[in-house]
């Protein structure tokens, strides 16, 4: 198999590509434009940028790749679409994470994926769904959604509001089940459960507290006063954490961390966490790290 074939595989094979205007036409909304995206690269294993101990690594906000649409204004911490960086493919299993801005009325038009767990968290505005299983839903702040690519869904996602911007962080998760049964859900958080503590908002068990997914992982979310302190015990041996910091600033095992910066550690047991500022929203990500 030659280098073209191998890569092509690979892409879709992981689910990373998303479709031209084309194919979106065949589930319409009411973007005015279907927006074709870019297929992202092929996967790597990481990485020596950006270390700061053995075990850990910190990525500065300012050093995320950026892509600038009009539309869309869209940050990623990991290799994605034209930003391609060999040393920031990903942490364990997390694959993706893209801080994104969709300007009002626009979006997303209809693309598939597989074989990827798609996690979305909104953080103001309103945002869309429509997928092929049927579903159509409103996601805002304070909720969480999850798809289970599985087998294969189409889907999109685009600004409902005429008047305002939508901003959301998209992240995906490699699964440890290949294609299983496509699905999609979301829930609402009680945000009075996340403060000053960190509130579990995902796992990998159905009848726990928050979303599922097909890994061993578990997401937290929290928001805190200044000089809080907190401290989180890793779920299952072996994980890894990564922190991005929603907003304002805290310190994860001894280094600062500032807004939209991302913070990983791995082979530790527990990490330690203080708020430098009042109301610091910090999302705490949990993943294997070995894929």
């Amino acid at each position: 198999m030659d280098r073209k074939d191998f890569l092509k595989k690979g892409l879709l094979g992981t689910g990373m590509f998303v479709a031209s205007a084309s194919l979106g036409n065949t589930m319409k909304n009411k973007i005015d434009e279907i927006e074709p995206l870019e297929p992202i690269g092929y996967n790597h294993l990481p990485n020596t940028e950006s270390k700061i101990k053995d075990n850990s690594v910190i990525h500065k906000a300012d050093s995320r790749g950026k892509a600038d649409h009009g539309w869309l204004l869209s940050q990623h911490t990991f290799s994605f679409a034209n930003y391609h960086n060999p040393e920031r493919m990903h942490f364990g299993v997390l694959r993706v994470l893209n801080d994104d801005r969709v300007e009002a009325g626009r979006g997303f038009g209809t693309h598939p994926h597989d074989n990827m767990e798609i996690i979305s968290i909104p953080l103001e505005g309103d945002l869309e769904h429509k997928d092929s299983m049927g579903n159509t839903a409103i996601i805002k702040s304070g909720d969480i959604q999850v798809m289970s690519a599985g087998t294969g869904i189409m889907h999109s996602e685009f600004n409902k509001n005429s008047d305002q911007l939508v901003k959301f962080l998209q992240i995906w998760v490699y699964p440890n089940k290949r294609n299983v049964t496509p699905r999609y859900d979301q829930i609402t958080l009680d945000k009075t459960k996340s403060y000053n503590r960190f509130q579990q908002i995902l796992s990998p068990n159905a009848d726990d507290e928050g979303i599922w997914i097909h890994q061993d992982a578990w997401f937290h979310m929290g928001t805190f006063d200044e000089g809080k302190e907190v401290n989180y015990q890793i779920r299952k041996r072996g994980n890894g954490v990564y922190a991005f910091i929603i907003k304002g600033s805290a310190e994860i095992e001894g280094q600062k961390i500032e807004e939209r910066d991302g913070f990983g550690v791995w082979d530790i047991k527990d990490i330690g966490l203080k708020a430098l500022t009042k109301g610091t929203e910090i999302l705490l990500m949990e993943v294997p790290m070995t894929l």
